[in-house]
């Protein structure tokens, strides 16, 4: 072989071997910019999420609010009837709230 035949190999060799080492990091750069997109997708949904389980949490607090109102509504509607309630005694009167009492 002469040595032009070698050197053209040479060079096609490496041109070919740069286009390969191009296109390898051409993949791996856009491989990166996926993971990117993909981890700010899952931080979006992990906001979200976050968002939705405040929500919930506050709307349990109220919740949670509204029932211990109606308790008292109701204890002090029970107290009332039992001070109306001419066949209830004074004795009467104190054990249902230490009933409750002892329960909560």
């Amino acid at each position: 072989m002469s040595t032009t035949v070698i050197v053209i190999i040479v060079i096609v060799a490496l041109l070919v071997l740069g286009a390969l080492a191009l296109a390898a990091r051409r993949r791996q750069t856009q491989q990166t910019e996926e993971k990117r997109v993909e981890a700010q997708s899952t931080r979006d949904e992990a906001r979200t999420s976050a968002r939705r389980a405040e929500q919930a949490r506050l709307a349990s607090e109220e919740q949670a609010e509204v029932a211990r109102r109606e308790r008292e509504s109701a204890d002090e509607l029970e107290r009332r009837a039992a001070e109306v309630d001419p066949d209830v005694s004074d004795d009467d009167l104190e054990r249902p709230r230490r009933d409750r009492d002892s329960t909560a």
